[in-house]
């Protein structure tokens, strides 16, 4: 992690580098951060560790319910907010909801590394 950064418990400093690592116009639900972080089971962790850190730089609009949806409540500041930094990214929006299947992180990290431009 980057300096001044080492009183972050371990766990905390996992899930950050998995969300910084989301690419631009992808999404990734909680649980699938948790088990990267190698902390299966632990998606209301990655919640609480996104608002601990509010004030770092992350990629937070990229992190989704297990269902492609928004968790903000629609409508709300935060539901807006994320909805327009993901359409900024080229994220297709409906209804609250993002397709996973289109958007949702790689699990083959091969194919993402290695995909074309």
């Amino acid at each position: 992690m980057k300096s001044g950064m080492a009183d972050i418990p371990p766990e905390h400093a996992c899930i950050l580098r998995v969300i910084r690592s989301i690419p631009r116009g992808r999404v990734a639900s909680y649980g699938e951060i948790a088990r990267r972080a190698g902390l299966p089971r632990h998606a209301r962790l990655v919640g609480r560790v996104l608002g601990v850190y509010s004030a770092l730089k992350l990629p937070w609009q990229r992190v989704l319910r297990s269902d492609g949806r928004i968790a903000f409540p629609k409508g709300s500041p935060g539901y807006r907010q994320q909805r327009a930094l993901l359409i900024d990214e080229g994220v297709a929006v409906r209804n609250g909801r993002i397709d996973l299947g289109r958007f949702g992180w790689q699990r083959d990290l091969d194919a993402e590394l290695w995909k074309m431009a």
